[in-house]
């Protein structure tokens, strides 16, 4: 394997000659991020696999979670003992970050993955079916830089597939929506447009919904691990545990990701309005500018519900999500005011200690 078929191009070769240069650039060579296993990385180089780990000098200058390296991020490598083991000495700035908050109250941002050009949304045809679940991925989608699609697994299992396409097509308007079936084999020359050679696609979606599943079917051989959901409640476990990137047949890459019990909202780039865009129309007809769409008069959106225009469920999921991301935002004004208060403290702290030791020699 080569890394051209990992995506390497004349783009990515540009983006390498403007952070190296001259003699910068010797003994470092280009790699990319396919395993994401804490501590250390598998990374595909110009030579092959190899296992990855960061240099203590790039560690120590990252400041948040979210620089440090993630799956289908190209890397500076230093290769060591003939390529079997490389350093990491710094990443290539992204065309796509596909991220969410940590999970608990630490406000941290956690990559899924990066570089990636569509963005595969899974939900199961079954009991795990959820639009409003599916307007929060719409969200992380739209703000991360990838196109979003909707695929909807397992429609072997649905009687009524074509009215639950309806229901994802009425919250997610022009964004493409693809129903299919690993077992019937359904589907695929749907999806071949996003797998073509050089392009790179990422699953993400709750556990059990079929991601792995996908991951073996598009790639024509058992890759992944797969478990059986409850039947009960049609909700799975965990069988992917870590983040990994697999080139296919047809020439595609894919990262699979494990299944997320819950989606916390990142920093919001706009995929708010994106993701529901027909509230964002009908807002620009209220009569004040900051109408809330609780209870004002002349407000556009409000008039969509009695109407039966707009789903009532759709504003209460709208507003939810607005005043999450606003807390969230007002969080993290707040943690970096601390953070720049803590270094300044600290700051001074030193430069009184400077002077008093300077007051001790004279």
């Amino acid at each position: 394997m080569t890394i051209e078929q990992y995506g390497w191009n004349k783009n990515w070769q540009s983006k390498w000659n403007e952070r190296i240069t001259g003699n910068e650039g010797k003994g470092y060579v280009p790699g990319r991020i396919v395993g994401d296993f804490g501590s250390k990385y598998r990374v595909m180089a110009e030579n092959g696999e190899t296992w990855g780990e960061l240099a203590g000098k790039l560690r120590h200058s990252l400041t948040n979670s979210g620089e440090y390296p993630a799956v289908g991020d190209w890397v500076v490598l230093a290769l060591q003992d003939g390529g079997e083991h490389a350093v990491i000495h710094g990443v290539l700035p992204r065309h796509s970050v596909i991220s969410r908050k940590v999970a608990g109250n630490t406000l941290e941002e956690q990559i899924v993955a990066s570089n990636v050009d569509t963005l595969f949304l899974v939900s199961a045809l079954n009991d795990d079916f959820n639009v409003r679940r599916m307007e929060r991925y719409l969200i992380m989608a739209w703000n991360s830089g990838a196109n979003p699609v909707i695929l909807l697994t397992k429609s072997d299992l649905c009687p009524d597939a074509e009215h639950k396409i309806a229901e994802m097509e009425r919250v997610a308007p022009g964004v493409a929506i693809h129903a299919v079936s690993a077992l019937l084999g359904d589907g695929r020359e749907e999806l071949l447009p996003y797998i073509g050679i050089g392009q790179t696609v990422a699953l993400t979606g709750s556990s059990g919904c079929g991601k792995s599943t996908m991951v073996n079917w598009l790639s024509g051989q058992t890759i992944q691990l797969t478990q059986d959901v409850r039947e009960d409640d049609s909700r799975g476990r965990h069988t992917t545990t870590h983040r990994e990137l697999f080139v296919l047949p047809d020439g595609g890459i894919i990262v699979d990701t494990p299944g997320m019990r819950e989606l916390q909202l990142w920093e919001d780039e706009g995929g708010l309005d994106l993701a529901f865009g027909d509230i964002t129309r009908l807002a620009a007809e209220c009569r004040f500018g900051d109408c809330r769409h609780e209870h004002e008069e002349g407000c556009a959106v409000l008039e969509a519900v009695a109407s039966g225009e707009l789903e009532e469920k759709r504003l209460l999921n709208y507003r939810k999500t607005q005043r999450e991301l606003q807390y969230q935002s007002s969080k993290e004004v707040k943690q970096k005011r601390k953070t720049a208060a803590a270094t300044k403290s600290a700051a001074s702290r030193s430069r009184n200690s400077n002077w008093r030791h300077e007051l001790d020699e004279y």
